[in-house]
């Protein structure tokens, strides 16, 4: 029988990703009390319950992140170098790549970030400050005028509701789920030109294109031996499929160059002048570790072949919603199949029976991400909104991205949307290196809500540099600092950006907690 419960807190946090754990430690280190609810078993996001390694800048080890945010990493590290058998000349390697992955400088096993995510809240759970709430899903909010005043979580398997409240809440979830219970103003999918003046954006609003999303899951290859798993129901479908702006069919070892749009062969494993898939997330190397560790090396399938585009999951009914999820997950497991019995090797021969699902490293019975990895979430309209010519590295005579005086963090990724629900190829493109504005995160009119993830205001072409990993922690991390600091001071998150004596001091306390306003003087990318 279900209970309901009524807490109270400092900030309420709907979301665990990495914008809302980063939003808990520094509303936490600013001696608030935190309530934080996440929908999966595990924190982390798109880190850890959606299987998604680090994707970052090339500077990401020197500068470029905030100091929370490389003590995380650095403390990833140090987790493998404590417990792992690591190879004396590794060991040596102050920049340590478990994984040794193409896409990554640290890449990683999910289960790890979700110990050290755990780790750096423990003392606040510990102490009482923070209340974690896992497998809570939002499911009201009760707003009063301008205010949130409360939510309702419902826990996923017990019926159990929590009623939460509090003076301050963020919403940290992977899609936006807190804007339309609390009637927040938002927008979704692609604006037109008209509308943001994007020399990439269509002609007419397309709000129901938007990216696509992935399930994510691990493998490793144990020659000689069978692994393959039950036909999937959908294989036939997905193994004939082929989108019209694709070379070849979904299933096959070809794509494209995501920035030329041609056509590119890749290969599983390491064959010359071709890209490898395995080593492109992989996140065990075992040669990294003393021998006899790892039977094989660990890869994530987060690859062109498992992107799923044939419609969207947000505002859409529950019925069209879990018909896309599953369909996103046969087609993952339809990919693995295929791998299994059916792709081209190297040698002439088909199938590689030797991929082993882990299951074990995402933590799930089917062996798929708990959550699919989500690159496009709803958006605030937000008192200032970042469009492409804010950013774009392609604008002719532009040496750097705009300057925002109300900065409260920078980050730095191309311009990269993946093939969306309105059947378009990639759109991929250079920036430069970028802040992140403090009018990003203010909605047009609720006053004590704040984006903490992908969420904030961009649009659907700058989303697309403004998603990844140490942005969103930088968005959330800034979020906390902002609502602690307007409960200090007894002032509104808009009056911080328009009062310039306030705009200044609140952008002082952020650079004490370690976070950089701004870019040294770097090229695009």
């Amino acid at each position: 029988m279900a209970v309901s419960h009524e807490l109270q807190a400092d900030i309420v946090i709907i979301g665990g990703g990495l914008g809302g754990c980063a939003a808990a430690l520094s509303a936490l280190q600013s001696r608030k009390t935190v309530l934080l609810t996440e929908e999966t078993k595990w924190i982390g996001g798109q880190i850890t319950n959606q299987g998604v390694p680090p994707d970052e800048h090339p500077w990401i080890e020197s500068f470029g992140a905030t100091r929370s945010y490389r003590t995380f990493r650095k403390k990833i590290r140090e987790y493998y170098l404590t417990n792992f058998p690591v190879k004396n000349t590794e060991r040596i390697n102050d920049q340590f790549n478990p994984g040794s992955a193409i896409v990554s400088k640290i890449s990683h096993e999910p289960r790890v970030a979700l110990r050290v995510l755990y780790d750096m809240l423990a003392p606040y759970i510990s102490n009482g400050k923070l209340t974690l709430l896992s497998e809570y899903k939002i499911i009201t909010a009760e707003t009063e005028q301008d205010y949130v005043r409360a939510v309702t979580v419902q826990h996923s398997s017990s019926g159990n509701i929590y009623h939460l409240k509090g003076k301050y809440f963020l919403d940290a979830t992977e899609i936006g789920d807190v804007l339309p219970l609390a009637g927040v103003e938002y927008v979704i999918g692609a604006e037109s030109q008209d509308e943001t003046a994007e020399a990439h954006a269509p002609k007419d609003s397309e709000p129901f294109n938007m990216q696509a999303f992935t399930y994510c899951f691990a493998i490793d290859h144990i020659d000689g031996e069978n692994h393959t798993i039950e036909k999937p129901a959908q294989y036939e479908f997905w193994k004939n499929y082929q989108a019209e702006f694709w070379p070849a069919k979904q299933l096959s070892w070809w794509g494209v160059v995501p920035h030329t749009l041609e056509p590119i062969e890749y290969s599983l494993f390491y064959e010359p002048n071709r890209f490898s898939l395995w080593n492109y997330r992989r996140i065990i190397d075992k040669n990294n570790f003393e021998q006899g560790t790892f039977q094989s090396d660990i890869t994530i399938v987060n690859w062109p072949q498992n992107d799923y585009w044939l419609g969207p999951i947000i505002d859409v009914t529950e019925e069209e919603k879990e018909k896309h999820l599953y369909n996103a997950k046969q087609l993952s497991l339809s990919l693995l199949y295929w791998m299994q019995t059916e792709a081209p090797r190297s040698d002439g021969g088909k199938g590689y029976p030797g991929i082993r699902l882990r299951k074990d490293i995402l933590g799930t019975e089917d062996g798929l991400a708990m959550y699919p990895y989500i690159r496009e979430s709803r958006r605030i309209k937000a008192q200032f909104t970042v469009k492409e010519q804010h950013v774009s590295g392609e604008l002719g005579g532009k040496e750097s991205a705009t300057y925002f005086p109300d900065s409260v963090g920078i980050g730095s990724y191309r311009l990269d949307l993946h093939p969306s629900t309105g059947m378009n190829t990639y759109i991929d493109f250079s920036s430069h290196p970028f802040q992140i504005p403090l009018g990003s995160l203010l909605p047009i009119r609720v006053k004590n809500l704040l984006p903490a993830s992908k969420n904030i205001g961009t649009t659907h072409i700058t989303n697309g540099c403004y998603r990844l990993h140490p942005v969103e922690w930088n968005i959330g991390e800034a979020a906390g600092h902002l609502a602690a600091y307007c409960m200090d001071h007894e002032i509104l998150p808009h009056e911080v950006r328009h009062k310039e004596e306030k705009l200044k001091d609140f952008q002082s306390r952020l650079v004490k907690a370690g976070i950089e306003l701004e870019w040294p003087k770097i090229h695009k990318i």
